[in-house]
């Protein structure tokens, strides 16, 4: 059957103009159609939810509320309007005008850029499609599904761009991000992080936290790319990036904020007494934000990268923000890495352009602090003696420099007997999960919440927190 690209599908790239791309998309959207029923949100496929939908790039169109199934959410496809005369902002084509077809010579490198954005998006539909299951409130369970939601708009994203500008390579590369599966043995999805489990709403929250965060740094690395859809599409996908990010700020903050409160109320830290109490206790707060902090790092990948200085000087990837930098061309400047060296740290000046991932890294630690800030002003405000604080980037890494050198939260550098006798007080133990996974009982009646989250200060789009934001 014909898809009506006007209503069924928003968009602002004139799908219906072009018969081409016609026929590529009703190709693909039921085998999406497909995919998204087996595999993303569990048990909730029929039931109206109260969802936002991007219908246009403006202020008035992004950002549409009502009711919807999400198997029919109109997954929208858009590009931020373009810039006049936008010029290449980075690399060895600095001030050259940007590209609107893709040049041969970078075909296979930009397809690999996309592919590998793209993948993570039904990556986390796929890790958090039983988390309805357990959700702590229908406000919380409504917040899960726009994100949900908004994922599956963001593969629309990619396999738009797979689809117009890259041939039968394209579409190859778009059946397989449908093929793919997070966690699975044989096809596992293409970065580490996104074949974790994320089985209770704690990982979901610290997930969307430091996942999503570097999430936004590729996207704005790739907004900043010489081939103009792919900026435009990235930009786009920023605005509801920071939606995802805010998800798992404000959740961590609820449950910091309940967990002082039963604190306060029994009159102590201990934390089998919080536990008892039906309290997450600070301590495996701050495991959980370990895990998930040192996992997110290793998206960004080596420190020193060929690869990330090729994008660079080819124009197709900068860095986050390349406008604030004064060298946008880095031919001869250098950049100090610390690195393993035997049993010794030490500093060396390598290449700026190989070591783009790591200044993009930096950036984002230094963003990643600001949460830190707002949940520990949660726990001095409750008169709490405790700080929670991000683990150094040498901890518990698997990618880059660090791999294989075991160090402990505060930088030092451990034994491989000494790790594996300790590592339990600084991640989430088998012990720490099944407790956390014990508390994971559904609350569904409007207004109520679980006993291990507050409730939040005010609702979705100006409705109350007791509305029924799902219906069961």
């Amino acid at each position: 059957m014909a898809i009506d690209y006007n209503e069924r599908i928003p968009n602002n790239v004139q799908l219906s103009d072009d018969r081409r791309l016609q026929r590529a998309l009703e190709a693909w959207q039921p085998h999406f159609l497909d995919w998204w029923k087996e595999l993303g949100p569990e048990g909730y496929q029929a039931k109206d939810v109260y969802l936002r939908t991007a219908t246009s790039v403006d202020a008035q169109g992004w950002a549409t509320y009502g009711w919807t199934k999400m198997p029919d959410y109109r997954w929208g496809i858009f590009l931020a309007e373009p810039e006049a005369e936008r010029k290449i902002g980075f690399g060895d084509l600095y001030g050259q005008p940007v590209w609107q077809e893709v040049p041969g010579e970078f075909r296979a490198s930009l397809r690999r850029l996309i592919v590998t954005q793209g993948d993570t998006e039904p990556a986390s539909i796929e890790q958090l499609r039983r988390l309805g299951q357990t959700c702590p409130s229908l406000y919380d369970l409504r917040n899960l599904f726009q994100v949900n939601v908004e994922e599956g708009r963001h593969l629309w994203a990619m396999v738009y761009l797979l689809h117009a500008y890259f041939g039968r390579d394209g579409r190859e590369e778009a059946d397989a991000l449908l093929a793919r599966r997070s966690g699975d043995v044989d096809n596992p999805r293409i970065l580490g992080t996104f074949n974790e489990r994320i089985p209770d709403w704690l990982s979901f929250f610290c997930f969307s936290y430091f996942t999503d965060r570097d999430g936004k740094y590729q996207l704005k690395g790739l907004a900043e790319s010489a081939f103009d859809p792919l900026a435009r599409t990235c930009r786009f996908m920023l605005t509801e990036e920071a939606y995802h990010m805010s998800v798992g700020q404000l959740g961590i903050a609820r449950v910091v904020r309940r967990t002082v409160e039963v604190m306060n109320e029994i009159k102590s830290d201990d934390p089998a007494a919080l536990r008892a109490a039906g309290a997450i206790d600070l301590p495996t707060i701050q495991r959980y934000l370990n895990f998930w902090f040192s996992s997110s790092i290793d998206l960004f990948g080596s420190e020193i990268s060929t690869n990330a200085a090729g994008a660079f000087a080819n124009g197709l990837k900068g860095r986050a923000d390349e406008i604030q930098f004064d060298d946008h061309v880095c031919r001869d400047s250098t950049t100090p890495i610390t690195r393993p060296m035997g049993d010794r740290v030490v500093t060396e000046d390598v290449p700026t352009r190989n070591a783009m991932n790591e200044i993009m890294r930096r950036a984002y630690i230094a963003e990643c602090e600001i949460g830190l800030k707002v949940w520990n002003r949660l726990i001095r405000k409750a008169g709490v003696a405790f700080e929670l604080k991000l683990p150094s980037e040498r901890f518990n890494r698997r990618i880059g420099l660090w791999d294989d050198q075991p160090h402990d939260p505060a930088g030092q550098r451990l034994s491989a007997n000494d790790w594996l006798l300790r590592q339990d007080e600084w991640l989430p133990s088998e012990r720490d999960r099944a407790f956390v996974q014990a508390l994971m009982q559904p609350v569904t009646e409007p207004g109520k919440m679980a006993r291990w989250i507050a409730p939040p200060e005010r609702g979705v789009n100006n409705l109350t927190v007791d509305y029924e934001y799902v219906k069961l």
